[in-house]
């Protein structure tokens, strides 16, 4: 029976080769991109996962409150934090102590290289399930002068992963024993290094980590099996060291290890979004494509519904039951299905390449794995029943005496669903085109605002090793180079700010009160350097020699403390005071998700960690290579290493622009979808109209006239389409730029625009056979069968 299902659909199949070939391809393409973001999401959902304790893992997060400003929430906390929930917190298994990241110089002989890796506690590999392929997980960072590195690290610097034993030094000062080598760590954990160092060996080197009021650790948790999170928040909400000096008004809560990657928003001390409103917007886009792909089977097959009735009435009246119709159609839907699964795996596997360059991913594409191979026939499966499930059982339904007796009229229900079905095609359409425009916007004005400094032609180079104390005899040649414009030094990058305060003081602050405030060391002519503005008053000045003791602040500070004439005031940071000699006016210091926030500066040139040159443009290639001359003359134990700001700023909103280039290619590929149906339908329609076509040529008929005719039905449903899209698009992008502290508009024209998009994109679709029908012989449409 089903071998006759078979060979009938490809009967079917091959004698109408148009439509069977808008199907597939349609089907295809529906699948492709859906299987490519499938792929994307499955990624981003396995983050972490590998860890074999990791429904038990959990990172401490701190909501600090400032009265009169907004909280911080962050997982930095005091050094002191772990070791205390360890002791006095039963349902803690083990508490690990973990930096940020560091940037080390390791050598080894005449190898040099800068690797990236963390310091954490000795009970880090217990905990973690990262991959040791020498030494013991509990053993491995018990010793200060101890190093774990991974096997590219082993191997960049002995030619071989058996490392153990080896000795590396560290920044050209003392050598660290190699007593363990790992496996390259995964790309799906959020934790990235190439070594990790001893806690104790950075505790040692940051005695002010011993006091509650030193914040800046990150601090792990292993609970014990059965502990309940939310009770556990409930415990150490308050967990604090009460009476010490610099203790901070902090409410303390844990966040799941796994919810990490995905959450790495917080609101109100909650995790609030982040990369999961992504994979959830893609994976709605990625139904959404196939919907699309879907609607053409389903409108082409109940369109032709009239073509087939014969067939249906001659099969029934020959003792067919309605199921076994249904199972053939359903059978030549699902053949349609796979056949367009064979295509899109072969898309998925040509395109790959170019998504993981676009995403910055290293996803795989392997049909030998058993849960990929389940996935991929799920989604076949799934399409064919979904597409073919609503014209297998129309057509069965219909009675052979009604459709043997001559040509069957498809009822106003049924001619009703068709146009639902383009009109919810043209209703996504819509929305993805407003949330092209919208995206691509606001990337624009992200790109071309005005953020307060200019990032164009502005080069960045760590201060480490000896340029630390030879900072002024180089920063005097480099301004002797031919292109060096202007040097300067500060403590951090501009577009990242990473320190605050609260031990603040002025004139008119309210006693005891705790704000956070940004604050950042500069060289002189940091302003000039930077193209930064001064609002009022005056830059540091070397005629000034008191400057050491004072400060520039931002405009945002300057309203913080409610100042009209702030110049001249006095303050005092750190039991520092000193005199406000300028107001700066307000630079975008982190990502524009971030509101403004109100910032010190202090000159303090011997803290400075980045060194930065601003070159005239098209001398950079000179300006490195001089420059990489005088660092070797003067700082020759570290390599050369630079960065631009322009590629810091590209790198903050990195996700941005790969989801605005995904929206566009998803966005052009569901649209091309649609026209597919469209084109579909329009043939079908054209072909069934042409005797009605002929007569009205021969009545007189324009051939204007007759395409207008032909397409009003159509593009009243796009109009229809739009009518509902354009506000609900508006709702959605509306709330995706709430975001965004500083946003573009959402002008009436992206609106107005879309509209004509899918106006234009509807008739150029539908005037090909129009204009080929209506131009077509009527002698040839009038002749009887």
């Amino acid at each position: 029976m089903y071998k006759n299902y078979l060979k009938m659909a490809f009967r079917n199949l091959m004698g109408n080769k148009v439509f069977s070939l808008i199907n597939v391809f349609g089907l295809a393409l529906g699948m492709t991109c859906s299987v490519l973001i499938l792929l994307w999401v499955q990624d981003e959902l396995s983050y972490d996962r590998f860890h074999q304790n990791i429904d038990h893992l959990y990172r401490v997060v701190g909501e600090q409150h400032y009265p009169g400003a907004d909280d911080l929430t962050t997982p930095a906390g005091p050094g002191l934090l772990g070791p205390a929930m360890e002791k006095e917190l039963p349902e803690v298994e083990r508490a690990i102590r973990m930096t940020w990241g560091e940037q080390t110089l390791f050598s080894y002989g005449d190898r040099k290289f800068k690797e990236s890796g963390i310091y954490a506690d000795s009970t880090f590999f217990e905990a973690f399930s990262f991959e040791l392929l020498q030494g013991k997980a509990g053993q491995v960072l018990r010793h200060p002068k101890s190093v774990v590195i991974s096997d590219s690290v082993a191997l960049k610097f002995f030619g071989s992963k058996e490392a153990v034993g080896k000795l590396l030094k560290l920044n050209n000062q003392e050598s660290y024993e190699v007593t363990g080598v790992m496996a390259s760590v995964p790309t799906n954990s959020t934790l990235q290094f190439d070594y990790v160092l001893p806690f104790e060996e950075f505790l040692q080197q940051n005695q002010s980590l011993k006091t509650w009021g030193s914040y800046g650790i990150l601090t792990y948790l292993q609970l014990k099996p059965g502990v309940d999170p939310e009770a556990f928040n409930q415990k150490i909400k308050h967990f604090v060291k009460k009476g010490d000096k610099g203790e901070r008004d902090t409410d303390f809560f844990v966040q799941a290890v796994k919810d990490i990657h995905l959450y790495s928003d917080f609101r109100q001390g909650k995790s609030n979004s982040g990369l999961v409103m992504y994979v959830r917007l893609f994976s709605v886009v990625a139904v959404f494509i196939l919907i699309i792909a879907c609607i053409n089977f389903m409108n082409l097959a109940t369109a032709r519904a009239a073509k087939r009735a014969k067939e249906v009435g001659v099969r029934k009246a020959i003792g067919a039951s309605k199921g076994s119709l249904v199972g053939q159609f359903m059978i030549e839907s699902i053949l349609i299905a796979f056949l367009a699964l064979f295509l899109a795996a072969n898309l998925v596997g040509v395109l790959l390449p170019a998504f993981n360059d676009l995403t910055g991913k290293a996803v795989e594409f392997n049909l030998a794995d058993p849960q990929l191979l389940l996935m991929l026939l799920g989604v076949a499966l799934v399409t064919g029943i979904i597409s073919g499930s609503y014209p297998a059982f129309f057509l069965s339904s219909f009675e052979p005496v009604v459709v043997l007796k001559g040509t069957v009229k498809l009822n106003d229900r049924v001619t009703l669903f068709r146009k639902g079905l383009v009109v919810f095609q043209f209703v996504l359409s819509a929305l993805l085109i407003v949330s092209t425009l919208v995206v691509y916007l606001q990337l624009h004005f992200i790109r071309t605002s005005d953020i307060g400094l200019q990032r164009q032609n502005m080069v960045s180079i760590p201060i480490e090793g000896d340029l630390r104390t030879n900072y002024e005899v180089v920063k005097q040649e480099m301004l002797r180079i031919p292109g060096v414009m202007a040097v300067t030094a500060s403590d951090y990058n501009p577009l990242q700010l990473g320190s605050n305060t609260s031990n603040v003081e002025w004139r008119g602050k309210e006693p005891g009160a705790e704000i956070l405030i940004d604050y950042m060391h500069v060289d002189y002519g940091y302003l000039n350097a930077m193209g930064m503005q001064l609002k009022e008053g005056r830059d540091f000045s070397k005629e000034f020699g008191t400057d050491t003791a004072n400060y520039l602040i931002n405009e945002e500070a300057a309203k913080l403390m409610q100042l009209k004439n702030p110049v001249g005031e006095r303050l005092t940071m750190w039991d520092q005071q000193g005199q406000i000699v300028g107001v700066v006016k307000n630079f975008q210091s982190k990502s524009m998700q971030v509101n403004d926030m109100p910032l010190i500066i202090k000159l303090a040139p011997r803290q400075a960690n980045f060194l930065f040159a601003r070159v005239a443009p098209g001398k950079t290639p000179t300006v490195l290579a001089t420059t990489e001359a005088l660092l070797k003359k003067y700082n020759p134990a570290f390599p050369f290493e630079y960065h631009f700001l322009d590629d810091t700023f590209e790198r903050m909103y990195r996700s941005e622009s790969v989801i605005g280039q995904l929206t566009n290619y998803f966005a052009g590929i569901a649209i091309f979808i649609s026209c597919l149906g469209l084109f579909g339908l329009a043939l079908f329609t054209a072909e069934q109209r042409k005797k009605e076509i002929g007569i009205r040529k021969v009545l007189g008929a324009s051939v204007a006239g007759i395409v207008m005719m032909l397409s009003k039905d159509f593009l009243k449903l796009v109009l229809l389409a739009n009518l509902i899209a354009l506000p609900l698009s508006w709702y959605l992008m509306r709330s995706w730029l709430e975001d965004y502290a500083r946003h573009t508009d959402l002008s009436w024209w992206i609106f107005a625009a879309a509209l004509i998009a899918t106006f234009i994109i509807a008739m150029v679709t539908l005037s090909f056979h129009a204009i080929k029908t209506a131009v077509a012989d009527p002698v040839r449409s009038l002749r009887t069968e």
